[in-house]
């Protein structure tokens, strides 16, 4: 099996399994952590995506500019990936923070508790 491939197939899983537990789990927790697979499973496929079986995109000193522009990966979609994992990390410290406010004042981490109305 192609690298290409497996890589593809562990996202599709991730962003299934992220999805599932983003709309039918009812734990705060269990949702966060449903949507941080989730994130990750669009960085998997974003790294796929840019794997073109080529070498790191830093040019040596000796190589051939020929060389290295055919030779090279594309560099986009691991900037890309970089700034999400700083967003995702942002998020997640956001949301973990909003459950333990949520938990102090409903006592309770349920989410169609949390969105009754009173």
């Amino acid at each position: 099996m192609d690298l290409q491939l497996a890589s593809f197939i562990t996202a599709g899983i991730l962003i299934v399994i992220g999805l599932y537990g983003t709309f039918f789990v009812d734990n705060v927790i269990k949702k966060i952590i449903a949507l941080s697979a989730l994130g990750n499973g669009v960085n998997l496929t974003l790294i796929a995506i840019g794997y073109t079986g080529g070498i790191v995109p830093i040019k040596a000193q000796e190589m051939e500019l020929a060389l290295f522009s055919m030779s090279a990966s594309y560099p986009l979609p691991q900037a890309l990936v970089l700034t999400n994992i700083v967003i995702e990390a942002s998020m997640l410290a956001i949301m973990l923070g909003l459950s333990i406010v949520f938990y102090k004042k409903y006592k309770t981490l349920k989410s169609s508790e949390l969105l009754k109305d009173d």
